[in-house]
């Protein structure tokens, strides 16, 4: 049974999350309706990277698919699109070594996270609108405190008893792009609800409610405090999962177009 290799893009909004369950909308079991409709078989395994929460997005989400069928990869790609609603999209499909396996193989993940700096008519959907004025230079300064190997027991909604909670944060990246601030976490994997967590302590730091030594705090023991402060899903994007040998995405990209440029000339109706 040959092995495909599907980068799929999503827009989370009316969806339960990626992962198939029982009467619940989700991304995988939309994408296995399509799978059944276009191969005619119920017989295939399909896996992803990972999960993403309901409400999430997915700029490169990456799966494999087990499936017999005659159809050329180009031609399944165009027939499952042509199945599935607009807010999913496969991207790409490539043969894939039997070997290759979505989630294990997996070395590195990375999130985009969109703030809105301003009120937007368009783009609520995709990005959390603060009111508030934020501290750039002090949220830029207090990401470094959340890279490398670390304990994230208090940024995650997993059961500590579980699974382990230490987790290697690569990188982490802030940039400005007209009314948006873009943040992006580069990590081995994360757990449940981290980053959102993580984006949520660092709007508080931008705020002045919370100091990097409260970060390290949080970082050294349990705390409940960075869940109350949890980062909605719509700014949320899975941007790409990487495998050994690839390249790392470089530029961070806004995902929106309409909120990247300047738009202070459209003030007093100008």
């Amino acid at each position: 049974m040959p092995r495909f290799r599907l980068h799929i893009e999503y827009d989370g909004t009316r969806f339960s999350g990626w992962q198939v369950q029982k009467n619940a909308k989700t991304i995988q079991g939309r994408i296995m309706e399509a799978i059944r409709e276009v191969t005619g078989t119920a017989s295939f395994e399909f896996y992803g990277s990972g999960r993403t929460d309901a409400g999430v997005h997915a700029l490169g989400q990456v799966a494999h698919l087990d499936v017999d069928t005659s159809l050329q990869k180009e031609i399944l790609r165009l027939k499952l699109n042509d199945e599935l609603p607009p807010d999913i999209h496969v991207l790409k499909i490539d043969k894939a070594d039997r070997s290759f396996h979505a989630r294990h193989d997996a070395v590195a993940r990375s999130y985009l996270y969109q703030i809105s700096t301003r009120r937007t008519a368009f783009g609520k959907k995709y990005v959390w609108w603060i009111k508030d004025e934020l501290d750039y230079a002090r949220m830029e300064d207090a990401l470094e405190l959340f890279t490398g190997m670390k304990d994230f027991q208090s940024f995650t909604a997993d059961d500590p008893e579980e699974k382990s909670t230490r987790v290697l944060v690569e990188s982490m990246q802030m940039r400005r792009a007209g009314d948006l601030i873009l943040i992006r976490i580069v990590g081995s994997h994360f757990l449940w609800k981290m980053v959102r967590q993580i984006v949520g302590i660092l709007v508080e730091v931008g705020r002045g409610n919370v100091s990097n030594e409260e970060v390290r705090s949080f970082l050294r023991g349990e705390s409940d405090t960075p869940a109350k402060n949890t980062a909605p899903p719509s700014g949320l994007f899975l941007e790409g999962v990487y495998y050994k040998g690839e390249k790392r995405e470089e530029e961070m990209v806004p995902v929106l177009n309409i909120l990247s440029h300047d738009h202070r000339h459209r003030q007093q109706g100008k």
